[in-house]
């Protein structure tokens, strides 16, 4: 998880161009650059079917942008992964979000807004799926928590245990049909 952060926060005020970055500054604040955060995992995962328990993980407010990061509880098997990847990439391109880059491995995805939002998933060996959003450079202000409730346990107050959540679909280890 920590090489994700790195990755996030070094691309942070590195992607788009000095003019993107004022005007974005100029159109919102930290809140609303970190509502608009929101509204994009709210949506992300809407479109996941059939649904997967998420939680909170952090909200960290920088100098001049947020990250909003939400751990997937649900297991998502070895042979579903591609699924749940090919899920996200399909809404986020509908979107006319752009793909920026992929691991070797497949399990990691960035993906860049027309308004210079980075989006990442990343699946880790256990099978725990994070779904994570940095905002670009805007004005500085307060920063409220997230107020999308959590579907099931809320764990971001406390350290976060491996996917506890058995989906008949996403943790399945059948390989799906061609």
């Amino acid at each position: 998880m920590a090489s994700v952060l790195a990755l996030l926060l070094a691309g942070c005020g590195t992607t788009g161009s000095a003019s993107s970055s004022k005007e974005s500054q100029s159109k919102m604040n930290l809140q609303e650059a970190a509502d608009e955060a929101d509204t994009i995992l709210d949506e992300a995962f809407a479109a996941i079917k059939p649904a997967v328990q998420w939680t909170h993980r952090y909200s960290m407010p920088g100098d001049c942008y947020v990250d909003r990061d939400r751990a997937v509880m649900t297991i998502i098997s070895a042979e579903r992964r591609g699924s749940f990847l090919g899920v996200l990439e399909r809404h986020w391109k509908s979107k006319g979000y752009k793909l920026v880059a992929t691991s070797p491995n497949g399990l990691v995805a960035h993906f860049k807004t027309q308004d210079d939002f980075q989006l990442e998933v990343l699946i880790g060996p256990n099978g725990q799926a994070h779904l994570s959003v940095t905002t670009p450079c805007v004005d500085k202000s307060d920063v409220a928590q997230p107020t999308s409730k959590p579907n099931g346990p809320d764990y971001s107050k406390q350290e976060l245990p491996a996917p506890n959540v058995k989906s008949t679909f996403w943790s399945s280890e059948a390989p799906l049909p061609s």
